[in-house]
């Protein structure tokens, strides 16, 4: 049996802990974007993880996580980073956490395109099939020619468009430092963005006690979620776990009709499933192809 069969119960946890984490940071954010400035919100998510971080590693590893060989490529990666950030934060504004989860799940499928082009990939068939179900879930969640595709739609697309841009570039940088590869991005998100908090100085002033510690603590867990996926990675393949990120779906969409009222309809739920099933089949596809690749390599390391 492959090593990567056995999938750990503990880091099936960690991940479902992870995406709840991120589910509860995007709650936080969705109920401060009707009353903040978006760079504002998106300044103190960064900064706070910056500054977590730094708290995390720095006495530990002292300056060893900020010191890169490839300064200007970590800074492109964590720029391509902040781009998703504030294009989510934007859809999210104004969509349901659910719909705005669910189109930035698209992301797997705009990697698997994005790998041809950059990192010379092979576009199979199956490939294509996965990368067309993916669009038809889209579809069936923004409906071209309805009140639900509008400019938030667009931006939430925006948004994994930057987000598989991101993890192509992450690729290409395996071998980079992770403390390298987390604190990069939280930094570029901190500086880049103190800039426009220089026209939300205003609301930033009169923000009420409860809402700078929903920030605070909405940060924080940001980062914990950050930290648990480290977790489960270090426990277990990420071809095993991968398919487990799904269940962020179904955080947001509970945790969107709780909190906000709104559920998914019928074609939002069909898409969401779609989009949840196109990704899982890529990873268990891709997943077999490199046991089969292992499998037939191994008989020539014995030769």
């Amino acid at each position: 049996m492959s090593a990567h069969a056995h999938v750990p119960v503990r880091a099936v946890l960690l991940i479902c802990a992870a995406t709840l984490c991120f589910a509860s940071l995007d709650t936080a954010i969705k109920y401060l974007s009707s009353r903040y400035p978006v760079p504002l919100l998106v300044w103190a998510r960064w900064a706070i993880q910056a500054l977590a971080i730094v708290a995390w590693l720095a006495p530990r590893r002292g300056l060893s996580f900020v010191r890169t060989a490839r300064p200007g490529r970590n800074l492109v990666r964590g720029a391509v980073l902040i781009g998703s950030s504030i294009c989510f934060v934007y859809a999210l504004r104004d969509l349901p956490i659910a719909d705005v989860t669910a189109l930035n799940y698209s992301t797997p499928m705009m990697v698997v395109v994005l790998a041809v082009f950059v990192l010379g990939e092979r576009l199979t068939p199956a490939r294509i099939a996965f990368v067309l179900a993916g669009v038809i879930g889209m579809l069936l969640i923004v409906r071209p020619g309805t009140d639900v595709f509008r400019g938030a739609s667009l931006l939430a697309l925006a948004s994994a468009a930057f987000y598989a841009t991101y993890q192509i570039m992450t690729r290409r940088m395996a071998d980079e430092d992770s403390g390298v590869l987390l604190f990069y991005p939280a930094l570029v998100g901190a500086v880049a963005m103190s800039f426009a908090l220089l026209f939300s100085l205003e609301a930033l002033v009169a923000m009420p006690w409860t809402h700078v510690a929903m920030l605070v603590v909405g940060g924080m867990v940001g980062t914990l979620g950050h930290l648990l996926f480290i977790l489960a990675f270090q426990r277990g393949a990420a071809s095993a776990l991968t398919p487990f990120t799904y269940v962020h779906l179904v955080w947001a969409t509970l945790i969107g009709w709780i909190a906000f009222g709104t559920f998914p309809d019928g074609y939002a739920l069909a898409g969401m499933a779609i989009i949840a099933g196109a990704g899982l089949l890529i990873t268990l596809h891709e997943r077999r192809r490199a046991q089969s690749v292992r499998a037939q390599a191994e008989p020539l390391a014995g030769e």
